[in-house]
Formats: C-alpha cells, sequence, structure tokens
C-alpha cells in the first residue's frame, strides 16, 4: 500500500548527516555549504514507485550542475535485501546517477528528515531551509501520466533563481521507509 510524506513545514533546517557512500567515504552535509541548493532524495532499488522515475530523476540532477544532490536508503535490508549496498549499485550501474548514494543503516538520517516513503524529496535552498517538498511530478506506476520530473524541476529553478518555491506542494508517494524494530517514527 503506497505511504505518502510527511510534508515537514516549510523553513525547517537541513539536519546534519554524516553518512557512508556506496564508494566508501563520507559524506556530510557540510560538504555541500555555499551551494545554492541541496536536494536529499530518499530512495531505493526495490520499490516500484523509485523505479518508474528513476532514470528521469539522474536525468534533472544532471540538468542542473549547481544544484548539489544525494540519494539516501534508509531501508532495513532485512526487509529489504535489495536495497543493500550491492542493489544500490546495481540501481547505480542502471541509472547513470553520479551523484553520491548514501547508506543510512541506522536509519538517523530519515527520522531526522521525516522521510516516510521513497521516492521522498527534499530541496533546500543556500541557507539550508526546506523550500520544497513534495512529489516529483504527476506521474505514478499504472495512472498512464508521463514521467517529467516538472514539480521538482519547476522547484529547483526556483530556488536556484534565488526565488520561493510556491505552493500548494503536492505530497510524493511510495513504498514506505522499510523501518528496523524500534525506529518507527512517533
Amino acid at each position: 500500500m503506497p505511504v505518502s510524506s510527511f510534508m515537514v513545514p516549510l523553513g525547517t533546517p537541513a539536519p546534519d548527516f554524516a553518512l557512508p557512500s556506496l564508494d566508501g567515504r563520507t559524506v556530510r552535509r557540510a560538504d555541500f555549504a555555499g551551494a545554492p541548493a541541496l536536494l536529499v532524495a530518499f530512495m531505493s532499488n526495490h520499490c516500484p514507485f523509485v523505479r518508474h522515475l528513476e532514470k528521469h530523476f539522474g536525468e534533472l540532477v544532471a540538468e542542473f550542475p549547481r544544484l548539489a544532490a544525494v540519494a539516501v536508503c534508509s531501508n532495513d535490508t532485512g526487509v529489504a535485501p535489495d536495497d543493500g549496498p550491492d542493489g544500490l549499485r546495481d540501481q547505480v550501474e542502471r541509472t547513470g546517477w553520479d551523484f553520491p548514494y548514501l547508506l543510512d543503516t541506522g536509519q538517523r538520517a530519515a527520522l531526522a528528515y521525516r522521510a516516510a516513503c521513497t521516492p521522498d524529496f527534499f530541496l533546500y535552498d543556500a541557507d539550508d531551509r526546506l523550500v520544497y517538498r513534495g512529489s516529483f511530478d504527476d506521474s505514478t506506476p499504472g495512472n498512464g501520466r508521463p514521467v517529467t520530473g516538472a514539480r521538482l524541476r519547476t522547484a529547483v529553478e526556483q530556488v536556484l533563481a534565488g526565488l520561493p518555491v510556491p505552493e500548494p506542494h503536492h505530497p510524493s508517494m511510495g513504498c514506505s521507509i522499510k523501518w528496523s524494530p524500534g525506529n518507527e517514527p512517533a
């Protein structure tokens, strides 16, 4: 059953993180200080909602060289084994993503960002304040609408231009984060 994002309040500061990437280095939010925008996308390899848009997501990020972007996988691999490092490497190879893909095995980043599903998108401005949270576009698996990235693209264009991202923002919808026992959000 699909889950929708929590729609964290706009203006919320970007939580810190220090997570290992698939290439073994530690990536921190502070590594992106000075970027005009940071996109934190909670993703997974197994979810059909992510697979539906993953290639388009990579293409969208590539359109904006000034945009700092990371993907984060927070799923418990005991529940979703395809979301382990080998599965995520396969996803990167399949999609051509060239931004860091981070492993949130303790699920602290997902909890701090209030991620609910995959995909779940959080866009921050140069002051590390949330300016957009919501869906990629109107398309979901099986609804027949084309994958365009229109909602997220518009948000990125606005923040890179130093403009507010007009509401309404529409929640992202996808597979629930696969929480480890005791980590479920309150």
